[in-house]
């Protein structure tokens, strides 16, 4: 009796642990922790930290989280979305560090039907049938120029130059000044590319410095995004400087010095919880997200890309709740239970926005998700 006993027992447990596995959230997390876009990732990596420590189970079930590297690769990128899917049996997919890369994880998560959150900008084409199978927590690209486009027209600046990135970032920030100009915003005079390692942009100043624009814009992110503003300041290029959210980063700080002291960039208000109005939306949840970075990382969230990795956590948590109502992780049921959930939750607050998604669209944001920042003896200060 007493091994019959024992039998039930180990047998009734062995059965509890499947079902706990089974009822495991799986989620598959991709960023650039090597490689151009690594200045990027890093910050990225730090924010899901922050956002698995913020929270790491929902309505009881435990989330267990992949991370892989993609070297700054968008083949690789791919390559690791398909291996998440596929082999990793994730429920939901985040990254990653670049415009491409992202775009290459979206690409598989709508041929694979996986939700997926972006934490870059998305530039694919909407699916024909069905809906989209991913969102983008970042502001438009539109978006984020036409903030920065309003302030240059308030301080009285009426062209700039435009150097950016020779893939599907700059043509996002070119594209959205370009709208910003049919719209009465300053004169874009020049659209001068550079590859993201180059090492020179010598020739691309000189032909902004020709066009003597009143300002310029930068369409870089992060390390190379410096490039352009040591370059105009030694040809003694004095306008001022202008910018997206992809400047928010400690290494374009460190590397632009004195030359991009001044620089004025769109940014979401995570940049600046602390100096935000104690109404103001993002000041509970953002404030909640720098204490929890400040504990697994050992410092402080000084950029705006960790929060768009924990926004994205923020807003599958959501979804999550309402999804394990009506299906069981590890199957398709959970995954279209997930991504309708994503389009029905409305207002979920983030560090960055109030976020709205609805199939038609892969951003779900509005103006109210951006401020305008300055660089000051390198620290970014809200610009009311």
């Amino acid at each position: 009796m007493r091994k019959l006993v024992f039998g039930v027992s180990a047998f009734a447990g062995l059965l509890l642990a499947c079902t706990a596995h089974a009822q495991e959230i799986t989620v598959g997390f991709v960023t650039s922790l090597s490689g151009p876009a690594s200045s990027i990732g890093i910050n990225y990596e730090k924010g899901m930290n922050a956002a698995y420590a913020y929270k790491d189970e929902v309505s009881g079930v435990k989330i267990k989280l992949i991370k892989l590297d993609d070297g700054s690769d968008p083949s690789q990128a791919t390559k690791n979305a398909r291996k998440l899917v596929e082999q990793d049996k994730v429920d939901v997919m985040i990254g990653t560090s670049s415009a491409p890369g992202t775009n290459a994880m979206m690409t598989i998560a709508n041929e694979l039907k996986v939700p997926f959150f972006a934490v870059s900008p998305v530039n694919v084409p909407i699916p024909a049938d069905g809906h989209p199978w991913g969102v983008s927590m970042v502001q438009t690209p539109q978006l984020m120029v036409k903030v920065i486009a309003d302030r240059m027209q308030r301080d009285g600046v009426k062209s700039v130059g435009f150097i950016g990135f020779s893939d599907s970032w700059g043509d996002l920030v070119y594209n959205g000044a370009k709208a910003a100009e049919a719209n009465g915003g300053p004169k874009v005079l020049t659209n001068e590319r550079y590859a993201r390692t180059d090492t020179s942009v010598t020739a691309q100043a000189l032909k902004v410095v020709a066009a003597k624009p009143e300002g310029f814009l930068n369409g870089g992110s992060a390390t190379q995004a410096a490039l352009p503003l040591l370059e105009l300041r030694k040809l003694g290029f004095k306008g001022p400087f202008f910018g997206t959210p992809s400047l928010l980063n400690r290494d374009f700080v460190r590397i632009g010095g004195k030359a991009a002291d001044g620089t004025q960039v769109s940014a979401g208000p995570v940049v600046v919880t602390s100096q935000l109005p104690n109404d103001h939306f993002a000041k509970k949840i953002g404030t909640a997200f720098h204490e929890s970075f400040k504990k697994v990382n050992g410092g402080e969230a000084d950029d705006g890309f960790s929060g768009y990795a924990f926004d994205g956590w923020v807003v599958f948590l959501e979804a999550a709740k309402v999804a394990l109502t009506k299906a069981k992780p590890g199957t398709q049921e959970f995954r279209q239970a997930l991504m309708d959930a994503i389009y029905a939750n409305k207002n979920v607050a983030g560090t960055h926005a109030i976020y709205n998604f609805t199939p038609k669209s892969y951003f779900g944001v509005d103006e109210r998700s951006l401020v305008v920042v300055k660089l000051a003896d390198g620290k970014w200060v809200y610009q009311p």
